[in-house]
């Protein structure tokens, strides 16, 4: 084996080693998993790359997967009649990006999901994953404290918020949620979630000065 055929494998090897040992952190974190369970999990996953404007699940599709997002920055979007895309939220690193409605239901999604950076996931087959959860009491305690966390406990005051507050407290609102990635997004995209123009976020940034 040559030398540079040497150390693709190399770095190969060690990029699904740091990948899954996040992932294992990040489980951890939600529910502590034994070496059985999490390797159920991990048996359900396949490294992949997404280049940045890839779309990683299309509207229309009928999905099989989810992810989790070892490294990079992804949205999640839908698009009106007019062809107008309006963000719905963010995923970062540590996050599990994926259209959970049209998985549960298998049917078509009504949102797509994209590569804002050059993207490294674990892909997950939906199905192998949630025949793991059903064998699996302790896969099922992670999945529930997930939902918990993102789904109750920090979707419903997000989706209340948006309805009765102004543009400018969303913005703030914002800030304070999406800290950590502000200066990975740009001004279009922050928009484009708060439901406003480019100009009128311009205005907002301005008063808050």
């Amino acid at each position: 084996m040559s030398a540079l055929n040497w150390r693709y494998y190399f770095d190969l090897a060690v990029f699904v080693l740091d990948a899954i040992s996040h992932l294992k952190t990040t489980l951890n974190n939600y529910y502590p998993l034994s070496e059985e369970a999490f390797l159920a999990y991990k048996n359900c996953t396949r490294l992949r790359t997404v280049e940045k404007g890839e779309v990683l699940y299309e509207i229309g599709q009928t999905p099989s997967h989810f992810a989790f997002l070892h490294r990079g920055l992804m949205r999640a979007y839908v698009i009106d009649e007019q062809g107008n895309a309006f963000n719905k939220t963010f995923f970062a690193e540590g996050r599990f990006p994926g259209s959970m409605t049209a998985l549960l239901t298998n049917k078509p999604s009504f949102m797509a999901i994209d590569a804002l950076e050059k993207s490294e996931i674990l892909e997950i087959d939906f199905k192998q994953f949630r025949q793991a959860l059903f064998e699996n009491n302790e896969l099922m305690a992670f999945h529930i404290n997930y939902l918990e966390t993102h789904w109750l406990l920090e979707k419903e005051p997000k989706e209340i918020g948006y309805l009765q507050f102004e543009a400018k407290q969303r913005y703030l609102n914002f800030l304070e949620e999406f800290n950590p990635i502000i200066n990975r997004l740009t001004q279009y995209h922050i928009a484009s979630y708060l439901g406003i123009t480019p100009t009128q976020l311009s205005r907002i940034k301005k008063d808050l000065k």
